[in-house]
């Protein structure tokens, strides 16, 4: 059981995130992730990516596989954790490295290849999920039959998740999920989630302060 806290990191002005009225740091119990520190493991972790980038340019299908084994777990993970469907997480994370492939030409290898995924990913499943609220809600002003069950969410490990914790992310709306999500299982900075969306980083700040606050008390309250 890990604390939900940010991830140590250097923060832009005005991007420290309060996650209380009070000022005080507010904290959610979840089965989350320990944050990573840079590591010449990781320094080399990232000179391999850039080398399988440039062999999938250069047309490698072993390349591209290599890719796909590193970086589909998560981008899994954060499509259900946002979506909440399991079908549609693995369409979307699927989509969406289908799109990065068919863009990998024009992709920068030295930046990493996570975030430009991760946000084709989570920008599909908010698209989704949208979709899907206004789909309930048409069907619902119809007086329409309800909809079948859901399929079993996919199984994941124990070590990233808390049937507690994907119950209250359901709750949250889809733009409040994908802060959470990018904040906390992929562990991006606030400046980091504000560029990947396109968003201010005061927005960012505010949603994910908001977003927290409700998950500390759905969480507690569970």
């Amino acid at each position: 059981m890990v604390v939900l806290r940010p991830r140590p990191a250097v923060a832009g002005v005005g991007e420290e995130i309060q996650l209380a009225a009070d000022g005080s740091t507010e904290s959610v119990a979840a089965p989350l992730r320990v944050s990573r520190s840079p590591s010449p493991a990781k320094a080399l972790d990232q000179r391999r990516e850039r080398r399988w980038i440039k062999a999938a340019q250069a047309g490698s299908d072993e390349a591209l596989e290599q890719l796909y084994r590193r970086h589909w777990p998560w981008a899994h993970r954060a499509a259900y954790l946002v979506v909440h469907d399991a079908a549609a997480a693995e369409d979307i994370a699927q989509e969406a490295f289908l799109s990065a492939i068919r863009s990998l030409d024009r992709f920068d290898r030295r930046r990493p290849f996570g975030p430009w995924l991760n946000r084709i990913v989570v920008n599909r499943a908010i698209d989704w999920a949208r979709a899907r609220s206004l789909r309930r809600e048409t069907a619902s002003e119809l007086d329409a039959e309800p909809a079948p069950a859901e399929p079993d969410p996919p199984a994941m490990s124990s070590s990233v998740y808390s049937d507690e914790l994907v119950a209250a992310l359901a709750e949250l709306s889809p733009e409040h999920r994908a802060l959470i999500v990018l904040r906390y299982l992929l562990e991006y900075t606030p400046g980091e989630i504000a560029e990947t969306l396109g968003l201010p980083r005061g927005t960012v700040n505010s949603r994910l302060r908001r977003g927290l606050d409700w998950l500390a008390t759905e969480m507690e309250a569970r």
